[in-house]
């Protein structure tokens, strides 16, 4: 269960009782769930003016964190080209697993110097995912292109034998070049009509050199043949071979394009080989960040809602719950029958939640008598 409770309640006399308390009715004696302490520290709280204000843009810039480490994740996924085992082993936050990162959260003083105002914290964390999702954006970017260009050139080397290329296929040594009279034409003959190929494609036109066929190459369906002829038969065979189910490839020999289009696809491969190992490592790391930068929000959003709630002096405790699966309703009542005193009004918006109260949007979000925001530390989605 990768699903994460982050919710706070004011502390009783101490908050080490509030912390016993909840022990006491989700774990000693049911087994609801896992439970962890989830440490702030001691924030500036500033004017209340501010902390309202500063609710909703929290709620905005948590929003835009998720989805950029989303996007990051799922952009790592598709670099490794989706092997699952490879993307959760390279998506760590301070090079632990995310589950271990969250239930061990420690503020990082460096990043986020707890003297700044929460305002101030929330810009630092703001312009810091901004510049990662506009990275990414134009590192993508470029490595789409590149492995865009790769897949072009290798579905022209990969498909049936009426369209693929065939540099890879055909030698200068298959041809009569530089002849002003005959020329060496690439007929693709299906598999189940070799016998009337042999038997017809000397009399299909006149002017056919006899015994000029060489199979060069077989797919699954058909193979390809050479023919040689004069110049001036060429339209009248192909007609006829397209009457007997034969294709004429259009095609000339030249030794320069193919050469090129070799060399593009080398290079392309070889800049992909390149730009691969520092993608990823760039990809880590500011997943790495975001993940971080994230989790720092949801805290700065539980300090800052637990003032606005219970008010001051601070006193309160967080505390992180991995719900069990099997229990999660059940856990939820007994969270609510533990703090709906904090609370008379959420337990009519609890019983009212499929209705609209005027003026209070409260059907589209979950409200509870405590503080509460999830954390789902699953971020990929596999097609």
């Amino acid at each position: 269960m990768t699903e994460f409770w982050l919710i706070s309640a004011p502390g009783e006399k101490t908050c080490q009782q509030t912390w016993d308390k909840l022990m006491t009715a989700t774990t000693r004696t049911n087994n609801l769930s896992t439970n962890n302490k989830f440490n702030i520290p001691d924030l500036k709280v500033g004017t209340l003016d501010v902390l309202v204000g500063l609710s909703d843009e929290l709620a905005k810039l948590d929003s835009f964190v998720e989805s950029v480490v989303k996007k990051v994740a799922q952009y790592m996924a598709d670099v490794l080209e989706d092997s699952r085992d490879k993307v959760q082993e390279n998506l760590l936050a301070n090079g632990v697993d995310l589950v271990t990162y969250v239930t061990r959260f420690q503020w990082d003083m460096a990043k986020y110097p707890i003297k700044q105002s929460l305002k101030n914290i929330s810009e630092i964390v703001s312009k810091q995912v901004s510049q990662i999702d506009n990275d990414l954006k134009a590192r993508a970017s470029a490595y789409n292109n590149l492995k865009g260009n790769l897949q072009n050139l290798e579905r022209k080397n990969a498909g049936s034998l009426l369209t693929r290329s065939l540099a890879d296929i055909v030698k200068k040594d298959d041809f009569v070049l530089d002849s002003e009279y005959l020329i060496t034409m690439l007929v693709v003959v299906p598999k189940t009509n070799y016998v009337d190929w042999q038997r017809t494609y000397e009399t299909l036109s006149e002017m056919v050199v006899p015994r000029s066929t060489n199979l060069l190459f077989e797919d699954h369906d058909s193979g390809l043949f050479t023919v040689t002829l004069f110049r001036k038969a060429i339209d009248d065979f192909r007609h006829k071979a397209r009457e007997n189910k034969f294709t004429v490839r259009d095609f000339q020999y030249n030794e320069e394009e193919m050469k090129a289009d070799k060399e593009e696809m080398t290079r392309l491969s070889t800049d992909k080989k390149k730009q691969f190992g520092p993608l990823v490592r760039w990809l880590k790391v500011n997943f790495s960040e975001a993940f971080i930068a994230w989790i720092h929000i949801k805290a700065l959003r539980v300090f800052v809602e637990s003032v606005l709630r219970y008010g001051l002096p601070v006193n309160f405790q967080a505390m992180l719950l991995q719900p069990n699966k099997k229990n999660m309703k059940k856990l939820r009542e007994v969270l609510y029958d533990l703090y709906k005193h904090l609370d008379s009004s959420a337990a009519a918006i609890i019983d009212q939640s499929a209705m609209d109260i005027p003026g209070l949007n409260l059907s589209q979000q979950e409200y509870y008598p405590y503080v509460y925001y999830k954390i789902d530390c699953n971020l990929l989605d596999f097609k």
